[in-house]
């Protein structure tokens, strides 16, 4: 007996293939688009376009503008600030306070921001233009799943390094986060820039992702300047003689020694 055509399908909506994999696509595309050209300039339609779907399909899998931005945050913002903040235990019981243990998460955290930002090209401009900025379409999207204890837990093992001598007194604990995150984020973000200002320098094409990573380690741990070389100890210098005085001449109507009768 002959199989059954298949019925034709109606006209109207086009093929909806319940894919993981598109999804993942339009996510990849959107995140892109909000990176380069920002979130506010960024249509559906330009997603689709894109992607080569009709609008219909990016309304599939996302309702709204909104659940597109939750997804980037929660799908492609959020994982990577859980790994690289998972150096910091949530409890600080899990610390020693050392220097030493300061400086292996400080150099970590470093390495592990610029290994995110070479990865995923989008994430340093992202991270600028929509989080960073005032404003910023992303913001407080972000900010809700900012890891607040471990930040804690982090200020306290910079506090304890200072506390110790490690760390110099003008070091604010809470904002040491911030001074990584500038010193990673932003060259990555604006390379095309100061390899611009500095297109004439024949040394600008070492400056990779490592050099960053090297050169805001060198700056967190050990500072812009160097510390000042301490001095040999010079050969003790031998006391000079005692000069040898003449006994002044009592002064005229003065009482006379005691006899000692």
């Amino acid at each position: 007996m002959p199989a059954k055509p298949s019925p034709a399908r109606r006209p109207g909506r086009p093929a909806r293939p319940d894919s993981a994999a598109v999804r993942d696509q339009l996510l990849d595309i959107a995140t892109d688009l909000f990176a380069t050209q920002g979130v506010a300039a960024t249509r559906l339609a330009h997603i689709a376009e894109r992607a080569g779907f009709t609008s219909a399909m990016l309304h599939y899998y996302f309702k709204s503008r909104d659940q597109l931005l939750d997804a980037v945050v929660l799908e492609r913002v959020v994982p990577v600030i859980g790994y690289v903040w998972s150096p910091v235990p949530q409890t600080p019981r899990r610390l020693d306070g050392s220097t030493d243990t300061a400086r292996a998460v400080i150099t970590e955290i470093v390495s592990r921001i610029v290994r995110c930002g070479t990865d995923r090209p989008w994430l340093p401009a992202l991270w600028m233009h929509e989080v960073v900025n005032e404003g910023g379409q992303l913001r407080e999207r972000v900010l809700r799943h900012l890891p607040a204890q471990r930040l804690q837990v982090f200020a306290g093992l910079i506090a304890d390094s200072q506390r110790a001598g490690a760390i110099t007194p003008g070091v604010e604990p809470r904002l040491v986060f911030l001074s990584i995150l500038g010193l990673t984020l932003l060259p990555l973000a604006t390379s095309s820039l100061w390899r611009r200002i500095w297109q004439d320098d024949p040394k600008i094409h070492a400056i990779d992702h490592d050099a960053i990573a090297a050169h805001a380690t060198a700056m967190l741990t050990g500072g812009l300047f160097s510390p000042p070389a301490t001095a040999p100890d010079a050969p003790a210098t031998p006391a000079a003689p005692a000069k040898r005085t003449r006994r002044a001449k009592p002064a005229a109507n003065t009482e006379p020694p005691a006899t000692g009768r």
